[in-house]
């Protein structure tokens, strides 16, 4: 992996540079694609607030105006459309619980053949009705894309069926490739980077193949999320490695290993990566709808947020850059959660925990720290004789604001954490100020993420010792395909052995938040 840098990118080391022959197959594999009997071309268009804001040149690449509302089902109807005659005839198959799957679906309608789609049963009902409204049948088999993949495998054999794959074939990597040709066809003039997406990669591996084929001088970014990195990860380690977990608010982008195909032309040929978290995620959708009043999804709006972090890290001004809004695939009721969190990725709030004496005139003097600024959040409950820990929201307008308003209410003789950047104190701990007591001995704290579906509480009890006692149970239904909850369990000391095998059996990802300040300051 090449290292960031604002000035165009050096030429690639001899071991890595990708043979010029390989590029031609791809170029003319991408010329060739069959992707318009079902695909758009789609617009090339300025988000004008955003480049006013940034003093770069913004131009958006709206894949997720798509019929679908994803770029998928360009790689998926190349790859079926160069399926020989009787191949269609038998049908095709694939596993997603996503934008791949309607893709496939609607190809297989447009091109008169069968479709399998398997998915999770976990999948919610909407994104299943929308694969059958296109025609395909629909298998749901296990609780993963994992035990869905494998089930595709085996009905692929027992049925003779080919495989449409998500992203790890070279017709749809072509076929996602075609965005990269627009791209260049709709704005000749210079390009300073692309930002692309990357799940298993199919999409940058695709467009980074035929820029550097035409305009090798554009530089391709590749943007994932921090939970779910695999390519970078893999470019890291020279190999392709298997990621334990994967955050699942960015689904579309939520892959635990990348594809070979795509991992070879990734490592040869993207000059660059950019991680980006939630916040910024939810960030990017906010400026989205208001520069186009569309909403996209979490993984259609890591572009723009790379953009930002990309052109604020390296001082960047009068570039142009252009990011791929890769889908707009988006559930109406995860949206309250992408408001909330859009404060804090547009660096407009900051958190803090203050401590002041627990007497009279101590609030007041506090409030005059604070002085004209917008308070967002103020939570107190009394506790101690001595001590009051405050829980105090304010509107900023820079991020570094946190830091000096944290000195100065250390200044002021009242001390404090910041906040801004704590995850258990964003999701959880703001809604939960008060909550210590007395009788939670031997308590241990964990953020867990569960799937949203009927009896995964019930398994998590089920495989708790019945000698501990849950002693704190926080949870917010975000209107995503999982809920993030905060659990004390009581454990005493000698059952540390059971308790470390009891979390490795759930199977349910999970962060120990004992240590926590956030926790020793204002729940235990």
């Amino acid at each position: 992996m090449k290292t960031s840098d604002p000035a165009p990118a050096p030429a690639a080391p001899a071991a890595r540079a990708p043979r010029r022959a390989d590029l031609s197959r791809y170029l003319q594999r991408i010329l060739n694609a069959r992707v318009y009997d079902v695909a758009v071309e789609t617009p090339l268009e300025p988000a004008r607030n955003l480049s006013r804001r940034l003093g770069n040149h913004v131009l958006l690449k709206r894949e997720d105006q798509q019929s679908v509302f994803s770029f998928k089902l360009r790689g998926a109807y190349n790859k079926m459309a160069h399926l020989p005659p009787e191949a269609l005839q038998r049908g095709v198959i694939c596993a997603s619980a996503g934008n791949h799957a309607q893709g496939v679906a609607l190809s297989a309608r447009r091109l008169g053949c069968r479709a399998v789609i398997v998915m999770p049963v976990t999948t919610p009902r909407v994104k299943v009705d929308a694969v059958h409204a296109h025609g395909a049948e629909v298998v749901l088999h296990g609780d993963s894309y994992s035990d869905a993949y494998a089930h595709a495998l085996e009905l692929e054999r027992a049925q003779g069926l080919s495989f449409v794959h998500p992203f790890d074939d070279p017709d749809v990597i072509a076929g996602q490739g075609t965005i990269g040709m627009e791209i260049l066809r709709q704005h000749q003039g210079p390009i300073d980077a692309v930002f692309a997406p990357i799940g298993g990669g199919g999409l940058i591996a695709g467009v980074a193949a035929y820029l550097k084929a035409v305009r090798p001088e554009v530089r391709v970014i590749g943007v994932q999320t921090v939970d779910s990195d695999a390519m970078l990860r893999s470019v890291r380690a020279g190999r392709r490695v298997v990621l334990p977990d994967v955050g699942l608010f960015a689904d579309g982008t939520a892959v635990k290993q990348v594809g070979a195909e795509t991992f070879r032309l990734a490592r040869a040929l993207v000059d660059d990566y950019v991680v980006v978290d939630t916040d910024a995620a939810c960030a990017a959708i906010k400026d989205m709808f208001q520069d186009t009043r569309s909403i996209l999804e979490p993984s259609g709006a890591l572009g723009v947020a790379a953009i930002k972090q990309y052109a604020d890290t390296h001082k960047l001004k009068g570039r142009t850059f252009i990011a791929i809004t890769s889908g707009a695939n988006m559930n109406f009721d995860r949206l309250r959660f992408v408001a909330e969190r859009a404060e804090f990725g547009e660096q407009r709030e900051a958190l803090f925990a203050v401590t002041i004496p627990e007497e009279r005139g101590s609030f007041k003097r506090l409030c005059e720290v604070i002085g004209p600024r917008a308070v967002t959040e103020f939570n107190y409950r009394i506790a101690d004789a001595r001590l009051a820990h405050v829980f105090i929201g304010i509107a900023i307008a820079r991020r570094d604001e946190a830091g000096r308003i944290a000195r100065s209410f250390q200044r002021h003789g009242f001390a404090t954490v910041d906040l801004t950047d704590d995850e258990l104190a964003k999701e959880h701990v703001r809604h939960m100020v008060g909550g210590r007591s007395e009788l939670a001995g031997d308590e241990r704290l964990y953020r867990f993420t569960f799937p949203e579906r009927p009896g995964a509480l019930m398994r998590f009890l089920a495989a708790m010792h019945p000698g501990w006692n849950i002693s704190l149970f926080h949870y917010r239904n975000q209107g995503a395909d999982y809920g993030r909850i905060l659990v004390g369990i009581q454990v005493p000391a000698a059952d540390e052995h059971e308790f470390q095998a009891f979390l490795q059996t759930l199977a349910y990802p999970c962060v120990d938040e004992t240590a926590n300040p956030v926790c020793r300051l204002f729940l235990r």
